[in-house]
C-alpha cells in the first residue's frame, strides 16, 4: 500500500523538511534550519508520502570509512504505529548495501531505542542530552 521513494526534486525535500520540523524540532519551539545541514546535497532522503504529501521519512549519509549514518527519521503522528518506520528503514540499508557500506549508524532518542532494536540494531552507548531534554543512544548495526 505504502511505497518507498527516493527524494529527486527541491519541491519533495521541502516537504521533507516540513516533516522533519513538525515531527523533531516543533514541539520544543526549535526552529527549522536544525533539521537540514550542509550534507543535504550529497546524502540519500528516502520518503513516503499520501495524497501528494509526505507522511514518513529518514536521510542516510556516508560518514567515509564504510560507515553511513541514518538521521532525521520522522513519522507523521496520523501514520504512526503502520510500519512506515521499518518501509524506510528498509530502503535505507538497500542504498547504504548500494553505496558499498559497511555498517550504519545512528543516534536514537531514548523513545524510539525499541524501535531501532526490532530493525537490528545495538545500543553503542549511551551519547549526548538534546536540549537537556532528549537522551540519545548511538546504535549501529552491520549490513554487509
Amino acid at each position: 500500500m505504502y511505497k518507498t521513494e527516493i527524494c529527486n526534486s527541491p519541491e519533495v525535500l521541502n516537504s521533507i523538511i516540513e516533516l522533519r520540523y513538525d515531527v523533531l524540532r516543533k514541539p520544543w519551539q526549535k526552529p527549522i534550519e536544525t533539521v537540514t545541514d550542509e550534507l543535504e546535497d550529497s546524502s540519500v532522503n528516502v520518503y513516503i508520502q499520501s495524497h501528494n504529501k509526505v507522511i514518513a521519512c529518514g536521510r542516510l549519509q556516508n560518514n567515509g570509512n564504510g560507515v553511513g549514518q541514518i538521521r532525521f527519521m520522522a513519522v507523521d503522528s496520523n501514520y504512526q504505529e503502520k510500519g512506515l518506520g521499518k518501509l524506510i528503514m528498509a530502503k535505507l540499508e538497500i542504498e547504504a548495501k548500494a553505496l558499498h557500506l559497511n555498517s550504519i549508524e545512528l543516534q536514537a532518542r531514548e523513545n524510539a531505542v525499541e524501535f531501532y532494536k526490532s530493525c537490528g540494531y545495538t545500543i553503542k552507548e549511551k551519547s549526548f542530552c538534546l536540549w537537556d531534554i532528549i537522551q540519545h543512544y548511538l546504535m549501529t548495526k552491520t549490513i554487509n
